[in-house]
């Protein structure tokens, strides 16, 4: 199954398009598409470790995706709050039908 979110990041502009792929609803590879160059790195990075074990990633143990993406996001300084790495990680739930297809916002106002 191939499933894919695209992924409006805010205020930086830098959307994202993630795809994840799984021949056996469980190991997961990943295509990215954004012009962040943090988020291209963090793409190098999950490829590295990939396939991603989706079942695995539910465990006690931090998901090593987010563990990746976190160690990145404050190396780079970058918004360690960057919504890509969880909608990359709720892109492989749903490709490996750990979680249904639901669109999911955040919507910010100051009072």
């Amino acid at each position: 199954m191939r499933v894919e979110t695209k992924i409006d990041p805010g205020i930086c502009g830098f959307h994202a398009t993630v795809a994840a792929a799984t021949e056996d609803g469980q190991n997961v590879s990943f295509e990215f598409v954004t012009e962040c160059e943090t988020m291209r790195e963090f793409a190098r990075q999950v490829e590295a470790i990939s396939p991603v074990d989706a079942y695995m990633a539910l465990g006690p143990d931090e998901n090593p995706m987010l563990a990746k993406a976190r160690a990145l996001l404050q190396t780079k300084g970058c918004c360690e709050a960057c919504i890509v790495p969880a909608g990359a990680v709720k892109t492989m739930q749903v490709a490996t039908n750990l979680a249904l297809p639901k669109d999911v916002s955040i919507a910010i106002s100051r009072t």
